[in-house]
């Protein structure tokens, strides 16, 4: 008689990294009626990333960060997902997340979003739920505007609150330079300046224009994208607007193809199709005293893959390098309110 086959054996720990984004174009249309804005924007992920490690634990769901600044009780996001999908799911067992965070606190860089939904896609494994993206996506929604968005990664379109996420056939290649002014600033606060503002804002169509030159094949246009964020963002800061407009200078001086804040802010980052240009620049404003950091973005493609493979390879037990940077968990969704 033939022996049975063992089930797959259940990983006990997952070493996980979980991705910044940057909006490399950002219109808000005006305010919906459930207190958030609707939205469109371009969503792009880049290399810098937080630590995730994910162990079974008998029964309860708990949270270790190593960021002074970054909760750890239930208005940490990432513990918010974990104990959402055990309700959701039944799930008698538990897990530790211990979280080692990189990503520039309260920058715009989506830190804490990204915390959630790698903690969902992880615990699918270490569970063994095989529920997937397209089934975490409702969970998703609920955690946080820009949680789903982390569930697919690379190049894409946010529409609605920002969580309708649709893949763009361009996926973004370029070196990034991401600028901490290690300035925290409120998302609420910066979209109830917009709302406030006395200038009417014109809805251009910035976003699809430059989303059609691609398809006509009209090469790169990412002078066409701007953030609606940025003006009200330096408002609510005045301190922080003299720093930008240098940062941004250096940005552009040092051949970046688009200078933005991303986000609400407070980070500013460049994009450059020159590697050699991105580290003139990344040394420039180091030379100034900004706190500039180097990545380069993800495709599609490439986010797929590195959590595919790689993520069952860490499984297994091996590590990751680690890219000395720190994170954000103060800045889920857009609320109006």
């Amino acid at each position: 008689m033939a022996a049975r086959a063992r089930p797959p054996r259940r990983p006990r720990e997952l070493r996980l990294r979980s991705y910044a984004k940057v909006n490399l174009g950002l219109e808000v249309l005006g305010p919906r009626h459930d207190g958030y804005h609707e939205l469109r924007t371009i969503f792009q992920t880049i290399a810098l990333h937080d630590d995730v490690v994910l162990s079974a634990r008998p029964r309860e769901v708990t949270l270790v960060c190593d960021h002074p600044e970054v909760p750890a009780d239930a208005t940490n996001l990432a513990l918010r997902a974990a104990r959402e999908l055990k309700r959701f799911a039944r799930v008698a067992a538990g897990a530790q997340i211990v979280l080692t965070k990189r990503i520039p606190v309260a920058g715009g860089l989506g830190g804490g979003s990204s915390n959630a939904a790698t903690v969902l896609m992880g615990l699918d494994r270490l569970w063994a739920l095989g529920l997937g993206p397209a089934r975490l996506h409702p969970l998703a929604r609920r955690l946080g505007a820009d949680v789903p968005y982390f569930l697919i990664g690379g190049t894409a379109l946010g529409l609605a609150r920002g969580d309708e996420v649709y893949p763009l056939r361009r996926q973004v290649r370029a070196e990034v330079v991401v600028v901490d002014p290690e300035r925290a600033l409120s998302t609420a606060a910066v979209f109830r300046r917009l709302d406030a503002g006395l200038t009417p804002r014109e809805n251009t169509n910035r976003i699809f224009r430059f989303i059609s030159s691609d398809l006509e094949g009209a090469g790169t246009a990412f002078p066409i994208l701007s953030n609606d964020l940025e003006r009200p963002a330096l408002e609510e800061a005045p301190d922080l607007a003299a720093r930008a407009a240098l940062i941004r200078g250096i940005l552009i001086r040092e051949g970046a193809l688009m200078a933005s804040l991303s986000g609400s802010g407070a980070s500013l980052f460049g994009l450059f199709d020159d590697p050699r240009r991105a580290r003139r620049a990344q040394a420039c404003l180091a030379a100034r005293g900004f706190r500039a950091l180097r990545s380069r973005t993800l495709s599609l493609d490439q986010y797929r893959r590195l959590w595919n493979a790689p993520a069952r390879a860490r499984a297994r037990g091996s590590d990751q390098g680690r890219s000395g940077q720190h994170g954000d968990h103060r800045r889920q969704g857009h609320p109006r309110r």
